[in-house]
């Protein structure tokens, strides 16, 4: 059978966002309602609970490192960042702040030690985040990049957000859609122009990926409140050229996140249903119809899972 997508879950009362692949057998899921679940049999059972105390935390995003560690983040007020190191039986409160300026997006960890908290625009710059310490403590970002006035970042799959060990990228919509590239050895922020659909506080950039070999990038978004419009959701960067293209045949309308899969294959999906490229981006093909929000691959192994509203979990079968 040729890839597809297989529901494993559903029928929670809970929306999915925050998805974090440790192996092919160790998941977690964040979501609304302050709830989070765990699968360590690759997606077959899910181990659910409400975090004590957060009944009411829309936890966005998740990193896990292991069947024991993960942190969770949570948008809205207070926004917040929690800890567990006993897989999940109890969570430590390790950043909090009752701003109501502050709204979390997007969080991700280039190794155990070295994480980021991207946040809405605030005094015309993005909230950034940054621990050294695997999440124990967390600091504002020496140099946060700059926000042009309705810009945005969201916090619809946790990846507007990638980091490596030697760069942070951030991908933005509402009045525009950008590509904001900080590089560690020159201390600097560049700000480049994605050909995605902009204006408007639903359109934009939600989610790109790059290739394990980074000669690709890939990135995708539209618009949430029109998600079966098809212009300017998805465009692409190749190693040979710092051109970034449009799509010549983009997904089948709004998709909020995307992940690398192998070679030039990508899979991403939204509100619309589910699509794949197998060449970088160029061009996609529609392989599911149900609604997921995230998408993400283990980050030691082979297994790609998906989330959504009502608690839906899938996973993707090539």
């Amino acid at each position: 059978m040729a890839q597809h997508i297989e529901v494993l879950q559903q029928d929670k009362q809970t929306s999915i966002r925050g998805l974090s692949v440790v192996d092919d057998n160790v998941a977690w899921v964040s979501s609304s309602k302050g709830t989070i679940a765990i699968t360590k049999d690759g997606g077959k059972t899910w181990n659910w609970q409400q975090v004590k105390g957060f009944e009411k935390a829309d936890f966005r995003d998740i990193e896990a490192f292991s069947a024991k560690e993960a942190i969770i983040m949570s948008s809205g007020t207070p926004a917040l960042i929690l800890k567990t190191t006993d897989g999940g039986q109890n969570w430590k409160v390790k950043y909090k702040n009752t701003d109501t300026a502050y709204f979390f997006d997007a969080m991700d960890f280039s190794d155990r030690l070295n994480g980021y908290v991207l946040g809405d625009p605030i005094d015309s710059k993005f909230v950034l985040m940054a621990t050294k310490d695997g999440g124990e403590t967390w600091n504002t970002f020496r140099k946060c990049p700059n926000a042009i006035r309705d810009e945005a970042a969201f916090a619809a799959s946790g990846t507007c957000l990638r980091v490596d060990r030697s760069k942070i990228n951030i991908v933005t919509g509402g009045s525009r859609s950008r590509l904001l590239e900080y590089s560690a050895g020159n201390n600097l922020w560049d700000y480049s122009s994605l050909p995605i659909v902009s204006g408007k506080s639903s359109q934009g950039a939600f989610s790109f990926a790059w290739s394990a070999n980074g000669s690709s990038r890939v990135f995708i978004g539209g618009d949430y409140a029109n998600d079966k419009k098809t212009d300017s959701v998805a465009s692409y960067l190749t190693g040979r050229s710092n051109l970034i293209k449009s799509a010549s045949q983009g997904p089948a309308g709004f998709q909020s996140c995307v992940e690398y899969i192998s070679g030039e294959t990508f899979l991403s999906t939204g509100t619309p249903g589910s699509n794949l490229t197998t060449d970088g981006g160029k061009t996609w093909t529609k392989i599911d119809d149900t609604s997921y929000n995230v998408c993400r691959k283990a980050r030691h192994g082979k297994l790609v899972l998906l989330a959504g509203n009502d608690g839906k979990i899938g996973i993707f079968k090539m």
